[in-house]
């Protein structure tokens, strides 16, 4: 097993809970289109672009719209959705997520941060994160979606770290097959019943430590 230089995380779900925000931003655009969207439907949009969101939202709502009204469309509910995430504070920081990465920085290992929001910089500077990471690539920095692996791709590149020696933290599987896919370790983080293809799995950060998942992943090699 290469030795374990860098961990690359992704944000909504695994730093911070955000999705709550893209929940309430989508269903107030589902109503304004006449429809109501549920919790259950917003499990289809996680991991997912805006734009294919606002499509599977049409779907569900039996709508169809422009291409100019999609852009408006998804620029309206981007505006919401960053109205509720200007309001942060670092107490939604997910539980544990800080001590971990402050172990991180401690033991000297690089961090990045790959995300699809183009929210991004905006969530870590609204959590008091901003120092904790060495890269931050989002959804201005890429042209492709999970589970393309070009964010985490990129993340390794601008860490300088081969991708063999990192490991991703996921909550989506789009994004757990992004990290197989750019030849990563994956460490998913929900549960079992919702995840597969990953090397490790926790239920969330509380009381993990970087050691621990470091001797889970050598004994998932050593099978």
């Amino acid at each position: 097993m290469n030795k374990i230089r860098a961990c690359i995380f992704d944000l909504d779900g695994v730093i911070v809970d955000t999705a709550k925000y893209h929940y309430l931003a989508w269903k107030r655009l589902a109503n304004e289109l006449g429809f109501d969207f549920t919790e259950e439907d917003n499990e289809r949009l996680k991991g997912v672009s805006r734009m294919r969101s606002l499509e599977i939202l049409l779907e569900i709502g039996g709508k169809e719209l422009t291409a100019a009204d999609m852009e408006k469309s998804a620029a309206k509910k981007n505006e919401w959705y960053v109205e509720y995430i200007e309001k942060l504070e670092p107490e939604e920081i997910l539980p544990g997520v800080s001590a971990f990465l402050t172990e991180l920085r401690g033991k000297g290992i690089k961090t990045a941060l790959g995300s699809a929001s183009k929210n991004a910089p905006l969530i870590l500077e609204r959590l008091k994160l901003n120092s904790y990471f060495d890269a931050v690539i989002d959804g201005t920095k890429v042209s492709n979606a999970k589970p393309d692996p070009e964010v985490f791709l990129k993340g390794a590149q601008e860490l300088g770290i081969e991708p063999e020696s990192c490991i991703v933290f996921e909550d989506a599987q789009a994004g757990i097959d992004a990290a197989r896919n750019g030849n990563m370790f994956c460490v998913g983080v929900g549960a079992p019943e919702n995840l597969n293809g990953w090397d490790h799995l926790i239920p969330g950060f509380a009381n993990v430590t970087f050691e621990e998942i470091v001797n889970k992943l050598k004994l998932v090699n050593l099978k």
